[in-house]
């Protein structure tokens, strides 16, 4: 798949959401999980599409077939990854991957289950993206999370990193002075949807977990998961 852009347009920037998880902590994959009104699936296509990023890519992995059959996902490009078991690590280099015969000169990577994050905090990240940038989400002192951009030069180097559950934060860890952090905390929430509440009646919903402390054995500050 090949960008097309008119001269003197701005750089492209592609947006990749990571939905391949099976949800073991959900009880189902949370690309099926109805969130006030459409799957988290949807929403997190709509949030990258709305702030501009093209193309959007969503990897699937766990009950892909049926997140295709449920999901309205005519505004992205779908991929596979049949080792999604294998952790997030896997998808974030399928996209990747994927993504190399465009002409982005970055991309923004959003995790599936954050449906507090909006197209103005992605557009406040991918704001000024080479391909030689990093940049992350800021909520606060310390904490640093999703939307992550990753320009296109650090790749290959995010692909040897990524492995089992761990995504970008080892790379971006071993580049603190490079990384650009953006404040977002008041467009945004970085909260993850973690488990469905109790409430049979709340079929579909959510508690929203937010991330550890910075510094605490779950999580140094950076985005563990992507």
């Amino acid at each position: 798949m090949q960008l097309s852009r008119t001269p003197g347009s701005s750089p492209a920037v592609a947006g990749l959401v990571l939905a391949a998880g099976a949800g073991r902590r959900y009880g189902r994959p949370k690309a099926l999980v109805h969130h006030r009104g459409s799957l988290l699936v949807e929403r997190a296509v709509r949030t990258l599409v709305g702030a501009g990023c093209s193309p959007a890519l969503v990897v699937l992995g766990a009950a892909a077939d049926r997140v295709r059959a449920d999901a309205d996902l005519s505004a992205a490009r779908v991929v596979g990854n049949p080792r999604w078991a294998t952790g997030l690590g896997s998808s974030l280099r399928v996209g990747l991957r994927a993504l190399a015969g465009t002409e982005a000169v970055a991309v923004v990577v959003l995790l599936v289950d954050m449906p507090g994050v909006s197209a103005e905090a992605v557009r406040r990240v991918a704001a000024g993206a080479t391909p030689a940038c990093l940049a992350t989400a800021g909520y606060g002192p310390g904490r640093r999370g999703h939307p992550v951009l990753l320009g296109r030069e650090h790749w290959a180097g995010v692909c040897a990193c990524a492995v089992g559950d761990s995504g970008a934060g080892g790379y971006l860890r071993q580049r603190l002075d490079r990384v650009r952090i953006v404040p977002c905390a008041d467009v945004a929430d970085d909260a993850d949807l973690d488990v469905p509440l109790a409430d049979p009646a709340a079929t579909g919903s959510a508690t929203a977990t937010p991330p550890a402390a910075p510094g605490s054995a779950a999580d140094d500050g950076w985005p563990g998961r992507g």
